[in-house]
């Protein structure tokens, strides 16, 4: 089916995933952009300015474990609408509390931004996977390209915010504002969609049952570490290409946030500009694809004698496992009667990957050096060259 041909009513709620998405990823890069000026503002020590951070972690870790029950007692629109609303609450109060010098306040509002966040990313991927096996078309990459596109919005808004030395109080709640526009926009166009109920089949033989049961988890299983591998290659350039382009390269800051920039810019470029490759050669295959050139990128950056080879290499990082996630939830969701519980559990198996893997490299990096710790996400890559037929289909062989 094509997706022009759905109804407006699809259309409609498809528009208000990518909104949630974006404005999500506009908040987080508000906030990270201005993170020296707060603390400033705070005039927090490197400990105390640990303790604010703490509060979007636990926030994030919270939202994404919990997520899953709350979706099977509300279901997925309540959860994005409060995923939709409280980075908006959280963002407005670090902009408040920071020149005030509350500190508890800032990191309330950090919790408030991570624990919205959390619950939204897996309520959005459940979504647009269900919109996904309405329309027969990619959805979730999509999805994925507008919280890139965020980020990139918001920094790029940061930057120029902090070159003009505009402070805080002024700043965040302008993205306050912009987010709620954009959180206003989804609330007012999220429509619940049809969903199959699950079907049993209590004639069928029992050992009938079982195998087909064990080969569908299994699947799961090596879409959840599909999934896993390439939230945690994004996770460690996110994390460390900055650090590792100043401590291994002696380059300057700028340049290596430049290099994260470009990171960014190439994800964008991926998700947006490859979402038609899945529909010609169909989503195992580019699955495979991504996963190859990822490792290629990242074993360049390890063996990089320059920084500029290192440079362009997290371009080609950021190209090779741009789609590999968003796939990875579409497989997951192509069930006609357990998508979603199956997108729930993938995309909590990612988004833990992204927050607690980076940091686990920080202490293999201590000791051996951070060009030998990105090895763990070159081999996470080059396992998922091998089972990425698990994330098969969608539109190649259907045709």
């Amino acid at each position: 089916m094509d997706t022009t041909a759905a109804p407006p009513s699809t259309r409609r709620h498809r528009l208000a995933l990518f909104a949630t998405s974006t404005m999500t990823g506009f908040g987080i890069a508000s906030w990270v952009t201005r993170t020296p000026a707060v603390r400033e503002d705070l005039g927090a020590s490197i400990e105390a300015m640990g303790f604010v951070l703490f509060g979007l972690s636990i926030g994030s870790m919270l939202g994404i474990l919990s997520a899953g029950a709350l979706i099977r007692r509300l279901g997925t629109r309540p959860l994005v609408l409060v995923g939709a609303a409280l980075p908006v609450v959280g963002i407005l109060l670090v902009g408040l509390s920071a020149p005030a010098q509350v500190t508890v306040g800032v990191w309330a509002g950090l919790f408030l931004v991570g624990f919205g966040a959390g619950v939204a990313e897996i309520g959005l991927n459940v979504e647009a996977a269900a919109v996904e096996r309405l329309t027969d078309r990619p959805v979730v990459p999509v999805l994925h390209a507008c919280f890139s596109l965020g980020t990139v919005a918001g920094g790029i808004v940061g930057i120029a915010m902090t070159a003009a030395h505009v402070p805080v109080i002024v700043h965040l709640p302008i993205a306050a504002l912009v987010m709620a526009g954009l959180a206003a926009f989804a609330a007012t166009n999220l429509r619940p969609l049809p969903r199959a109920e699950p079907a049993v089949d209590v004639d069928a033989p029992r050992s009938t049952t079982t195998i087909r049961r064990s080969v569908v988890t299994m699947q799961l299983v090596f879409i959840a570490v599909i999934t896993l591998a390439m939230a945690f290659a994004e996770g460690a350039a996110s994390d460390w290409l900055p650090l590792l382009m100043t401590s291994d390269h002696d380059a300057p800051e700028v340049l290596g946030s430049l290099v994260f920039t470009g990171f960014a810019l190439a994800m964008l470029i991926g998700r947006s500009a490859g979402t038609p490759l899945v529909t010609r050669f169909g989503r195992g295959a580019v699955v495979r694809a991504c996963a190859v050139v990822g490792v290629v990128g990242v074993l360049v950056v390890v063996v990089s004698p320059s920084p500029f080879v290192t440079a362009g290499a997290a371009v080609v990082w950021g190209l090779g496992i741009a789609l590999g996630f968003p796939l990875a939830v579409s497989a997951a969701g192509d069930h006609p009667t357990d998508g979603d519980r199956r997108v729930s559990v993938v995309a909590t198996a990612g988004y833990i990957a992204f927050l607690v893997g980076p940091p686990a490299l920080g202490f293999l990096g201590e000791h051996l050096g951070l060009r030998v710790a990105m090895l763990v996400p070159a081999a996470l890559l080059a396992i998922t060259i091998v089972i990425a037929s698990a994330a098969g289909r969608q539109r190649a062989d259907a045709q």
